[in-house]
């Protein structure tokens, strides 16, 4: 399971951790002990992302298998702050600006992978040379860098022990890079605007998943406000958590 969120941005929405929800949402965190890898996973043979120096430019589809359907195929979307486009990390590009912004004393109190250019690098290069499961992104706005994403089967994810995992359920993870960009709903809508994304082009998926610490509020907020529902706390290893959820079914109501 990737590191948690880090601080996205804070808005008006109100956080009730720890409340009960409707009892529709209480099936969100039953206990699950029977966790069946989908056979797409069982059958997938392993191997290594290229990855390449260079321009801000989209990988092959070649270069990101299809366990999360292409995300460096996805493309450009418009949103209310502008021209967003997520980009699956090239290590040799991307890590100064990446390594940077784990160092950063908001994000490192979340992600812990503050400290040396390598210590990032692992992190990168874990899921790039993994087996398509989680997938590592820049976000950027405008043409411009300014998050760092990870798109991720929560199905296949660790995560999947702490909660009734579905097929197909796509987490994320963010930070927002500068601390300027922060407090002022970017982070809100760029969350709405990924959890479209995935949901656009992940016909099998039902549900966009997250997980932010319990005590990250403003971080709980932001999922808040990009339409996420809270469903319930849940205990990871390295955290108390909150589980947010996005349904397909109720996306264009909230």
């Amino acid at each position: 399971m990737p590191p948690t969120d880090a601080s996205a941005d804070t808005g008006a929405a109100p956080v009730h951790p720890g409340r009960p929800g409707p009892a529709e949402d209480s099936r969100d965190c039953e206990d699950t002990l029977d966790l069946r890898l989908p056979d797409e996973f069982l059958a997938l043979v392993a191997g290594t992302t290229p990855g390449s120096s260079g321009s801000y430019s989209s990988p092959s589809p070649l270069d990101v298998r299809d366990l999360l359907d292409q995300v460096g195929t996805w493309g450009p979307t418009k949103t209310p702050v502008g021209l967003f486009h997520l980009l699956p990390v090239q290590v040799e590009r991307d890590l100064p600006i990446v390594s940077d912004w784990m160092n950063d004393p908001g994000v490192a109190a979340f992600w812990q992978l503050a400290g040396s250019r390598a210590q990032t690098e692992d992190h990168l290069r874990a899921q790039l040379a993994g087996d398509g499961r989680s997938v590592p992104c820049l976000g950027m706005l405008d043409g411009t860098p300014m998050s760092y994403w990870e798109i991720y089967r929560a199905d296949l994810d660790p995560l999947a022990r702490h909660y009734p995992a579905r097929p197909h359920d796509t987490g994320v993870h963010l930070l927002v890079g500068e601390v300027a960009d922060r407090g002022r709903g970017l982070g809100s809508a760029l969350l709405r605007a990924v959890a479209d994304l995935v949901l656009d082009h992940r016909p099998a998926c039902a549900r966009v998943v997250a997980e932010p610490d319990l005590h990250n509020t403003p971080s709980v907020a932001a999922f808040l406000n990009a339409g996420f529902r809270y469903a319930c706390e849940v205990d990871l290893p390295a955290k108390r958590a909150a589980l947010m959820i996005r349904d397909r079914s109720l996306r264009h109501l909230m």
